[in-house]
């Protein structure tokens, strides 16, 4: 039995590309990363991005750095950089057959490159966020 990419037993793959500083250029990343149980929180590659309603460039910004990044579903026809972007795209090497079968390619473009994105230690963010005040 194939898997349904909307299934919950199968979550969507996203995309997510750093905003700050980088015109439309930096570094982006397809990969299916964790969320917090309300969803407010994503993860991925140690880092731990949380929504943001008033951001310049990006709909999400890094916990720790301050860096925006714009965080999408993957789009059937692959355009996910912004029409005026370009540059390379990491993809994890645990979502490639699953990108595949979602965009119905036999390879991937040749812009893509596949890395392998730690998983991240969530214990480290609920730590420093329940940590008492001093």
């Amino acid at each position: 039995m194939q898997k349904n990419y909307r299934d919950n037993a199968y979550p969507a793959l996203y995309y997510i590309e750093l905003k700050t500083g980088q015109a439309d250029r930096g570094p982006a990343w397809i990969t299916r990363p964790q969320f917090s149980r309300e969803r407010k929180t994503l993860y991925f590659a140690n880092k731990a991005l949380i929504r943001n309603k008033g951001g310049i460039q990006g709909n999400y910004v890094d916990k720790e750095s301050g860096e925006e990044y714009w965080v999408s579903g993957v789009k059937k026809n692959g355009k996910d950089r912004h029409w005026a972007g370009g540059g390379p795209i990491q993809i994890d090497a645990t979502v490639v057959a699953d990108y595949l079968a979602l965009r119905h390619l036999d390879q991937l473009p040749k812009q893509f490159h596949i890395v392998t994105l730690a998983p991240t230690d969530t214990t480290r963010f609920h730590i420093h966020e329940n940590a008492p005040i001093t």
